[in-house]
């Protein structure tokens, strides 16, 4: 009994009804990307982050979190190589639950927040690796240096989210960039130049591209 308490106050805590998770199944949800709405997107803020890891001089990894980003995704799912991404990230959102770490990462010495107070990706191309993986290249800005990147995203699901009764598509990606090639290069080679990026996404749909709705008149 008290682990269904438990449980219940957490899905209440979350904002999902525990008749809405029981309803799941009637909701539509689509786990091939074939299935899925074609149209413009915008992330959900609330629930879009990026998790970055580096080596800590071989004593272990540390994890941060970039917890203010915005992005937009215009799916084009018959020719998936049409879609386009961009995101923005504020660099000052940058935390790792240490406020005196927090603070230096924000000097030159790392982001330089003051001066290069946003990131940004602009995807230049996308290419499916299976049913549901896709490659990304696009270009990375970070304190004011442009580098070519390369990210995988693997889709998640699609329907209407029990939580806002709206349009959701999921994702999550995953990118390695060397942060010296964007001018980080405080603490080479005892800090790890390597830094791996980990990306939550769900986007809801803003509007439905109706391209092909008629192809079945034809």
């Amino acid at each position: 009994m008290k682990r269904i308490t438990i449980f219940t106050a957490a899905i209440a805590l979350a904002g999902v009804s525990v008749g809405a998770i029981a309803q799941q199944a009637d909701l539509g949800f689509v786990h091939s990307p074939a299935e899925v709405k074609s149209g413009s997107y915008v992330l959900d803020a609330s629930h879009g982050k990026i998790t970055w890891s580096v080596d800590h001089m071989g004593f272990s990894t540390y994890v941060g979190q970039f917890s203010d980003l915005s992005a937009t995704l215009d799916l084009d799912v018959a020719n998936p190589s049409a879609s386009q991404l961009t995101a923005q990230v504020n660099t000052d959102s940058a935390g790792t639950f240490s406020d005196g770490l927090d603070a230096h990462l924000k000097t030159a010495d790392f982001l330089d927040t003051a001066n290069h107070p946003t990131a940004t990706f602009q995807a230049t191309g996308i290419r499916m690796i299976d049913a549901d993986s896709a490659s990304l290249t696009g270009n990375l800005t970070l304190r004011g240096i442009t580098k070519p990147i390369v990210m995988t995203a693997d889709f998640n699901q699609a329907g209407i989210s029990p939580a806002d009764k709206k349009y959701t598509v999921g994702f999550d990606g995953h990118a390695r960039i060397k942060r010296s090639d964007f001018g980080i290069s405080y603490g080479l080679p005892l800090l790890g130049d390597e830094v791996t990026l980990h990306m939550e996404a769900e986007f809801k749909l803003q509007s439905e591209a109706t391209a092909n709705t008629d192809k079945g008149d034809k």
